[in-house]
This record gives structure tokens, C-alpha cells and sequence, in this order.
């Protein structure tokens, strides 16, 4: 059906309007919101983390108006699997003063097909795409429309039918965190419902989504960005993608562990800092990795995991994630005795055996949207409301 007419007021897409970015790159069709600065890309050789970061996991814009309706242009980049169905689109969700208010998708954009058992990746170009919300409410609010977790997206122009101003800040405290595709948001349903975005709007705090897909590998940079950026609390989730890649044998994962803490602590020395270990995935808690790729039922549109290591090799020093979380409260304990800011939490408190029974990981690896859901809860009961929790307020 038609739309009803509006009187459009274009306002330009700066970074006054969007929170949960480190960067906005300018493009040729307007502004590409990164969540590692240009300068840690420029680190970065590997095109996983390139592709995960340049994806808005955590990343809205944010204004205050009076508009009744907005209206915004965006390129998507939309991921094809070789023999797999379509992917979902990405997912739009609209806040208004902190409430819920509406869903959507768009279709177009670019693309980037991917053939696993090939190896390959083509890329393709397409339209920009329009996403359009009407009927908000009448007079002043804070609106918020977030962002694609999983699907890179280009922010071309943003129209509302009043005008538009930045919203003020909050005073709420910012949580910065970092870890997997699990914090990512993996198979979430939607953007503000991604574990970490669960537990933020429960805490009360502005959160900056670190979770990059496949590349919580303690890398340098990825600390210094976290040394640098703007945090009030601080959390680090370490594990499975160690494994996943099969990256370090645990001679070197000690001292990346404590470099990686290191880094951040020389920017934020004294902000409460919580250590997590990986979530249960029980087919990599006694066997090492890499992960390698099940395509059995890539038909049907399930692509699994399986665990492509040997369980004797832990004696050569390869990592599993029973290792890992040993290793990770050893280090925190030490740590402890001069920093009492620093915390740890094990993973499977957050996602154990009983959850496993009951929400098993439909791929063997990652949680699906019903998991993350009680994911956020329990780390926001853990970290935000118990009295003593890292996170509580007049804590640390």
C-alpha cells in the first residue's frame, strides 16, 4: 500500500549520532561503522576479523526528535553460502525511549559468496536499500535503531519527518567488552538480543561489542584498542577460538593472556576487569582443535562443527578448553594478589552441562537465540545485580 507523504529533513550521519562504533569510515555512498579504529586494521591481515569487525554487533544510532517517521538508506553486505539456503536478512530493531517499537529487514545490497569446500570468496555490488519506521509516537523521545550484529552495514542517509539532534548523554557507565562469535551474537535473533546486548540493557549500561566472530586470538591490537578506548567495566571472554584455530600451544597462551591483561590495564588501571572462560562445548573440552567443518547436512541448511584434534596431544601442550580454564583462574588468582579489581567467572556458568541437556548448541559450537537469552541473564544477575558482583554499582 502506499506510503503516506512526508516533508523529509536529511541529516548527516556523524559520530554524534551512532554509539557502540570505535570508527566511522567514510565511503563513497556515506559512512561504514567499524568497531576497531582504522589504525588496528591496519594491523589485521587476516579477511575473518576484517569481516567480523566491519559487522555492527552492539552498534545503533541514537538521536533525539519529535519525527513521527524515519526513514534510513543503508548498503548492506549479505553473505551467500555455496550449497547452503539463503541467510536470513539482518535484522533492524527500533528503540524508542528504551522500549521496543519495531522490526525490519532489507533486501539488496552487496554481496559476498563464500564456498567452503572450496575455499573461495567473489564478491558482488548492489542497490542501496531503504528501512523505513512510521507511526512512532508524537513528541520529544530518544530514538534508537540498531544495527545488523551479523551483516556488515553501510549507513547512506537518514531522513525523519522533524528535525534531529544528538541525544545527550546518559551518565550510565560504559561496558566494554571482547571475546568470540558467541559474543558476537552468533545465532541471536536479533540485534538487541545478542548475550552481551541482553545483559547491558539489564545492567543499566551503554555497551561497546567487542565480539569478534572467529578472533578472540589475544591479539596486540585488539588490546590496545580496548587500552583505549572509553570503558567503565571491562570484561574479556577467552577460550574457544584459541581453539577453534589451533593457534598457540599453552606455553605461549600464558604470557599472551597476561600481555593481553597487561595492555588493558595500562589504560584503564583500576576499572573493575572480569575474566571469562569458554561456555561448555563438549566436543572441545578434552579434545584439542582446529575445529573443522561438517558439511553433512549443509543441504538442509545446518553446517556443523566437529573437533579435528587429538586428545593425546594435550600432552605436547595443544589447548583444550578444560585447559584453558584452568590456566585463565591460575592467572586471574595471581593477578589478584596485587589487582583486587580483577575477576573471573567460569563460562559454564553461563552455559553448563544441565543447559546443555536441555539447549543443545544446534551446530556444536555456538548458542542459539534461546541460549543467549539465558546467557544474558544469568551474566547480568551474576555481574550487575548480585551485591558482590563485579559490575554492581559502588563495586570494584
Amino acid at each position: 500500500m502506499p506510503s503516506t507523504p512526508h516533508t523529509w529533513i536529511t541529516t548527516p550521519i556523524t559520530a554524534a549520532l551512532v554509539r557502540g562504533a570505535l570508527d566511522l569510515e567514510r565511503t563513497p555512498q556515506g559512512v561504514l561503522p567499524h568497531r576497531l579504529p582504522a589504525w588496528a586494521r591496519a594491523r589485521n591481515t587476516d579477511g575473518q576479523l576484517a569481516m567480523a569487525e566491519s559487522q555492527p554487533s552492539g552498534v545503533r544510532l541514537v538521536f533525539r526528535t519529535r519525527a513521527t517517521a524515519v526513514e534510513l538508506d543503508t548498503l548492506p553486505t549479505k553473505r551467500i553460502y555455496v550449497g547452503a539456503p539463503p541467510r536470513p536478512d539482518g535484522r533492524y530493531e527500533l528503540l524508542v525511549d528504551g522500549r521496543p517499537a519495531g522490526r525490519a529487514t532489507v533486501t539488496g545490497g552487496n554481496t559476498v559468496t563464500i564456498d567452503m569446500s572450496a575455499g573461495t570468496v567473489e564478491h558482488g555490488t548492489g542497490p542501496v536499500a531503504t528501512l523505513r519506521f512510521t507511526g512512532l509516537s508524537e513528541g520529544d523521545k530518544t530514538v534508537e535503531i540498531w544495527l545488523p550484529h551479523d551483516e556488515t552495514t553501510e549507513l547512506v542517509a537518514l531522513r525523519t519527518d522533524a528535525p534531529v539532534e544528538p541525544a545527550p548523554a546518559t551518565g550510565r557507565r560504559t561496558w566494554l567488552h571482547h571475546g568470540s562469535s558467541i559474543s558476537h551474537g552468533s545465532d541471536a535473533a536479533s540485534p538487541t538480543t545478542t548475550w552481551p546486548a541482553l545483559a547491558a540493557a539489564r545492567g543499566g549500561v551503554e555497551l561497546i561489542n567487542l565480539g569478534l566472530a572467529g578472533s578472540a586470538l589475544l591479539d596486540p591490537f585488539v588490546a590496545r584498542t580496548m587500552r583505549d578506548a572509553p570503558a567503565d567495566l571491562i570484561s574479556v571472554k577467552i577460550g574457544i577460538n584459541v581453539v577453534n584455530t589451533d593457534l598457540m600451544r599453552l606455553r605461549a597462551f600464558t604470557p599472551a593472556v597476561h600481555g593481553f591483561l597487561d595492555t588493558i590495564r595500562e589504560g584503564h588501571p583500576t576499572a573493575p576487569l572480569l575474566v571469562l572462560s569458554p561456555i561448555l562445548c563438549p566436543m572441545h573440552e578434552d579434545t584439542p582443535g582446529p575445529t573443522a567443518f561438517d558439511f553433512s547436512r549443509i543441504g538442509e541448511g545446518r553446517l556443523l562443527f566437529t573437533a579435528a584434534g587429538d586428545p593425546a596431544e594435550r600432552a605436547e601442550g595443544k589447548l583444550t578448553l578444560g585447559v584453558i580454564r584452568d590456566e585463565l583462574k591460575a592467572v586471574v588468582a595471581r593477578r589478584a594478589a596485587d589487582d583486587p579489581n580483577l575477576h573471573y567467572l567460569d563460562g559454564r556458568d553461563l552455559y553448563g552441562h544441565a543447559d546443555h541437556a536441555e539447549l543443545p548448541l544446534p551446530d556444536r559450537l555456538h548458542p542459539d537465540a534461546a541460549t543467549h537469552r539465558r546467557m544474558g541473564e544469568r551474566f547480568a544477575a551474576h555481574a550487575f545485580a548480585a551485591p558482590d558482583g563485579p559490575f554492581a554499582e559502588g563495586g570494584g
